[in-house]
């Protein structure tokens, strides 16, 4: 079934348990989230990124999630990720996505502020939550760089006391936070700055986000949960799994031609690569 992300972040964050906010490139994995959440009676989070929807259309992805939703008692969301604009973000929401994120983190504070609030505005009129960023999560992210200075350029972290500010003057439900994860493939361990965290947590009372989660340690997330992350987003590590799946399937048949045998491949090792992130994140049985 289909739900927002306030109806099942709000629980998370209370019984200091995360929700996994998996980004989903295609049909095949769509079907394998939802299966690795129907058998761990998981609640979860499918995502896209603008740089996705500009592959297929909101539309087109929504489509797919509702589609998956309808099959199942599982509390899905249909979440926007990263939305870079107040029309990326709109045009979400009337694709009918039940959760919306505008990132306005390469902002000044104040732009950013404005921005969040634009987007708040009008989503919070038909009760669907917003997600915003203060902070710059490294990686990926930086292909695109603010000519104002703010607290994310001088700084790795997210500012306790901007984030208490911000949270209060847009109104967001819930916030991603720079504190040490980056998007992409790590070349080293990330270390969490998880006194920058409990700074934050014990300053918000909003379920928090964490960005980047790929390739950090099991301890650091479970303990970044327990410090209020109640969202959990991977993207990398599934679309590695989906093409190993793919590439295993074309090493044993390299004439194979049939999209739907090299996708169950593909389905099968991202489904494996979800049910374990549900287990370390602590959502098993929550449903």
């Amino acid at each position: 079934m289909l739900v927002s992300s306030k109806e099942i972040l709000n629980d998370a964050f209370k019984k200091k348990y995360a929700v996994g906010a998996f980004n989903v490139e295609n049909m095949e994995m769509v079907i394998a989230v939802l299966n690795a959440a129907e058998e761990t009676k998981s609640p979860v989070i499918m995502q896209t990124t603008p740089g996705t929807l500009k592959y297929a259309g909101a539309d087109f992805y929504f489509a797919n999630i509702q589609a998956a939703a309808k099959r199942s008692k599982i509390p899905v969301v249909c979440h926007l990720d990263h939305g870079d604009s107040f029309e990326t973000a709109v045009n979400a929401f009337h694709a009918g996505y039940t959760s919306i994120m505008i990132d306005g983190s390469k902002l000044a504070l104040d732009d950013n502020i404005e921005l969040t609030k634009s987007v708040v505005k009008v989503c919070h009129s038909a009760n669907i939550p917003v997600e915003a960023e203060l902070g710059r999560v490294g990686g990926k992210e930086d292909d695109i760089h603010s000519h104002k200075k703010s607290t994310a350029e001088i700084s790795p972290f997210t500012d306790p006391a901007e984030a208490e500010i911000f949270v209060k003057k847009t109104g967001c439900d819930f916030l991603a936070v720079a504190v040490g994860t980056a998007h992409g493939i790590y070349k080293g361990t990330p270390q969490v700055n998880f006194e920058v965290l409990k700074k934050i947590h014990e300053l918000l009372n909003i379920p928090l986000v964490l960005h980047g989660t790929s390739g950090v340690p099991d301890n650091q997330v479970k303990e970044c949960i327990r410090l209020g992350m109640a969202k959990v987003n991977y993207a990398t590590d599934l679309r590695i799994a989906y093409t190993h799946g793919v590439k295993e399937y074309m090493r044993g048949s390299p004439d194979g031609f049939d999209p739907k045998k090299y996708g169950a491949y593909g389905i099968e090792e991202v489904k494996n690569y979800v049910t374990q992130r549900m287990r370390v994140i602590g959502s098993c049985g929550h449903i």
